[in-house]
C-alpha cells in the first residue's frame, strides 16, 4: 500500500513538473516575443525618429518598463499564492499574459494611430510585466513543493527549463518570418509570433488545470498557518534575504538580455549582420541551452551547492566578454560559437536559481519572498541591461563599457548567492539543534 502511494506521489509530483515546465515556456515565449520585436521591429513602426540609435533606445524602454511592472505582480500574485494557492494563482497570471499578447500583436502602428500607438503599446507590456512578476515564482513553487524530498532542487529546474524553451520557440519563429521582404515584415510578419500565443494559452490553461495544489499550501491551509499579509512578514523579517536573492539573480536573468536583446540589436545595426543571419545565432546558442541548463540542477544536487555556483559560474567571466570579441569579428561561425559557449555557464546556474531561493523562505510567505527577489533584480538589472548596454555603448563608442556591465553582474551573483547559501544553512543548523 505504501509502494502504491509513494508511485502514485511521484506521478503526481511530474505532472506538476511537466505543467510548471509548459506553463512558463508560455509565459516566456510571450514576454521573449516583445524583447525580439523591441531589438528588430519597434524603433521603426512605433517610436519613428530619424536616428536609429534613439530609436532603438525608445524601444528599449518599453522593454524595461515590463520588468518594472514584474515587482508589483510579484507583491499581487505572491500575496494571492500565499493565501489563496499556488494553481489558482498561476491560472490567472497566464491568462493575463496570453491576453496582452495577442492584444499587441493586434495593435496598430504610429503611422495609423499616431501617439495612441505607442502609449498603448506601454500599457500591455505594463500588464505584461505585472504577469509575469506572479507566474514565476508560483511556478517553481508548484514544481518544487510537489517534489519527493530531497529533490526540490532537481524539481524546481522544470520551471526553470520554461525560459529557453519559451525563448527559442519566440526566436525560431521570428527567424521563419525574418526572411520576408523588410516591407512584409514590418506590416504583418512581425504580428504572427504575437498572435500565436492565443493558441498556446488554451492548450498552457488545460494541462495547468489538471494539476493538483501543492501540498505544501494544503498543509498550510489545514493547520491554518496561512499569514494574513505575506509581504508586510517578508519585509518584517527576512528584507536581507530577499536582497541577496535579487543579487544572486543577477546574471541568471541579464545574461540572455545581454546575448540576445542587446547583441541582436548591435550585431544587426552596428556589426552588419543581417536580421536573419543573428537570429539564426541567436537560435544556436538558445538550443545550446535547451540541452545543457539540465545539468546545472544535477550537478547542484550532487555536490555542495556553494561550491556549485563558483564552479559553474567562474568560467563565464572569460566566456561572455569573448562572446562580444567573436560577434565583432563580423564572422557567423565565430558569432555563433562565442555565444553558444557563453550561454552554458550562466544557463547552468539558471537551472538550480529557484531551488537556491525556494530554501531561503519559509512556506507560509515563500512565493511572495521568491517572487520579490527574482522580479526586484528583473526589475533593477535584468530589465535595464539592454537600455544601459546601448547607452554605455553610444557614450563610449566602446564594446569595453558593456562588457564591464557583464563582468559585474557576473561577480555580484557569485559573491550574493554563496552569501544566501550560508545564511540559510546557518539557520538551518540553528533551527536543527
Amino acid at each position: 500500500m505504501e509502494n502504491v502511494n509513494q508511485t502514485e506521489k511521484a506521478k503526481v509530483a511530474k505532472k506538476a513538473g511537466i505543467a510548471a515546465f509548459v506553463g512558463t515556456t508560455i509565459e516566456w515565449y510571450d514576454f521573449y516575443a516583445y524583447s525580439t520585436a523591441a531589438a528588430l521591429v519597434f524603433a521603426k513602426i512605433f517610436f519613428p525618429v530619424t536616428d536609429t540609435a534613439t530609436g532603438t533606445l525608445a524601444a528599449f524602454a518599453t522593454f524595461w518598463i515590463g520588468f518594472l511592472a514584474r515587482p508589483v505582480g510579484g507583491m499581487v500574485f505572491g500575496h494571492l499564492g500565499d493565501r489563496i494557492g499556488r494553481k489558482k494563482t498561476l491560472i490567472i497570471t497566464l491568462i493575463l499574459m496570453g491576453v496582452c499578447t495577442t492584444a499587441i500583436g493586434l495593435l496598430p502602428t504610429y503611422e495609423t494611430i499616431g501617439i495612441a500607438a505607442p502609449i498603448t503599446l506601454i500599457f500591455l507590456r505594463l500588464l505584461q510585466g505585472i504577469a509575469m512578476g506572479g507566474e514565476w515564482g508560483g511556478a517553481v513553487l508548484l514544481s518544487a513543493e510537489h517534489a519527493p524530498k530531497g529533490k526540490e532542487l532537481l524539481y524546481s529546474a522544470f520551471a526553470q527549463q520554461g525560459s529557453p524553451v519559451g525563448n527559442l520557440l519566440a526566436t525560431s519563429i521570428f527567424f521563419a518570418f525574418s526572411f520576408l521582404p523588410d516591407d512584409q515584415f514590418l506590416s504583418w510578419g512581425w504580428r504572427v509570433p504575437f498572435l500565436f500565443s492565443a493558441l498556446l494559452v488554451i492548450t498552457g490553461l488545460y494541462i495547468r488545470l489538471s494539476v493538483a495544489e501543492s501540498p505544501v499550501m494544503q498543509q498550510l491551509k489545514e493547520s491554518k498557518t496561512l499569514v494574513k499579509v505575506p509581504l508586510k512578514e517578508v519585509l518584517k523579517k527576512y528584507k536581507m534575504m530577499v536582497f541577496l536573492g535579487m543579487a544572486a539573480c543577477t546574471i541568471g536573468l541579464s545574461a540572455t538580455y545581454f546575448k540576445t536583446t542587446f547583441a541582436l540589436s548591435w550585431a544587426v545595426n552596428e556589426i552588419g549582420f543581417t536580421r536573419s543571419d543573428f537570429l539564426g545565432i541567436v537560435t544556436i546558442a538558445l538550443i545550446t541551452q535547451v540541452i545543457f541548463q539540465p545539468f546545472g540542477a544535477i550537478i547542484a544536487s550532487r555536490i555542495n551547492l556553494k561550491k556549485a555556483v563558483v564552479w559553474i559560474l567562474l568560467p563565464e567571466i572569460i566566456l561572455l566578454p569573448l562572446a562580444f570579441v567573436l560577434i565583432a569579428t563580423k564572422s557567423y561561425a565565430w558569432a555563433a560559437f562565442g555565444m553558444a559557449i557563453a550561454t552554458i555557464p550562466h544557463s547552468m546556474y539558471y537551472s538550480f536559481l529557484g531551488g537556491i531561493l525556494v530554501k531561503a523562505f519559509p512556506p507560509n510567505v515563500r512565493y511572495t519572498g521568491i517572487s520579490l527577489s527574482y522580479q526586484l533584480c528583473g526589475m533593477i538589472f535584468a530589465g535595464s541591461t539592454p537600455i544601459i548596454a546601448q547607452f554605455l555603448l553610444n557614450e563610449t563608442g566602446s564594446i569595453i563599457s558593456v562588457i564591464s556591465l557583464a563582468l559585474f553582474h557576473i561577480l555580484l551573483s557569485i559573491v550574493c548567492a554563496v552569501y544566501l547559501i550560508s545564511r540559510y544553512e546557518s539557520v538551518q543548523r540553528t533551527n536543527a539543534i
